[in-house]
């Protein structure tokens, strides 16, 4: 499986600006530039884009996981902060909130954990992961 996104940059990194696509076409010619990076400007950037991609996978892991070992997540919502600093990506922070019905908050820390090691994404990311979450029944 393959799966692609596209960027055209158009002007100097300042001045400049740029869209992005994807291949679902869910992100057709989204506006991204110096502005919307670094200051509030409309459209978006790419470390908003893989703190959605990092919330996504880790918590379709984390379903996996929890069925996998017996439980029946009701919902799982995570937000991923990811912290660009000096001209690098220096962390994802993953903040869940987790409805999971008849499981011990320790057992649960195990298999969100081994989650957040196992998903795809923070595979691939190449920085530190963190994890909080907030469990209930």
């Amino acid at each position: 499986m393959k799966r692609n996104g596209t960027a055209i940059w158009k002007g100097n990194l300042k001045e400049g600006h740029g869209i992005i696509s994807t291949e679902s076409g869910i992100l057709n010619n989204t506006q991204y530039s110096f502005k919307t990076r670094f200051e509030n400007g409309k459209g978006t950037n790419p470390e908003e884009l893989i703190g959605a991609a990092h919330s996504g996978c880790f918590t379709m892991q984390l379903s996996a996981n929890l069925t996998e070992e017996g439980f029946e997540p009701d919902t799982l919502e995570t937000k991923a902060e990811v912290t660009f600093e000096d001209g690098t990506v220096t962390k994802s922070h993953l903040i869940l909130k987790a409805k999971v019905k008849d499981i011990e908050r320790e057992k649960f820390a195990n298999i969100a954990n081994d989650a957040k090691e196992n998903c795809p994404i923070s595979k691939l990311l190449d920085t530190e992961i963190t994890l909080e979450f907030e469990l209930t029944q």
